[in-house]
């Protein structure tokens, strides 16, 4: 974890540091970098495309699986139909699929 100073507040100087500034009288020199950084936080951008991406991609698979899933029940369906042949029910036939020589 990053320990971040209010701003204004000049960072630690060590004791010993201090206490031998203070000694021989030299001044102590702080030197504080500006921390912010002029233009487009990079890393908050591609965070929020990465999962934007990630989210688009699910959806497409969930599209993909969706179509694959009624691509197989309309293969099943259509070989049970003329497996089956045509279904009477009360004087009623329906005929699910058409013979090829028809």
């Amino acid at each position: 974890m990053h320990h971040h100073d209010p701003p204004g507040i000049a960072p630690h100087i060590p004791a010993d540091d201090w206490n031998r500034a203070t000694a021989t009288g030299t001044p102590v020199v702080i030197v504080v970098h500006p921390t912010t950084h002029p233009g487009i936080p990079w890393r908050r951008v591609l965070i929020g495309l990465t999962v934007a991406g990630a989210a688009a991609m699910g959806g497409w698979g969930l599209v993909v699986a969706v179509c694959t899933l009624l691509d197989a029940t309309a293969h099943a369906v259509t070989v049970i139909a003329t497996t089956a042949g045509p279904i009477g029910i009360g004087g009623i036939t329906l005929r699910l699929a058409r013979s090829k020589g028809v």
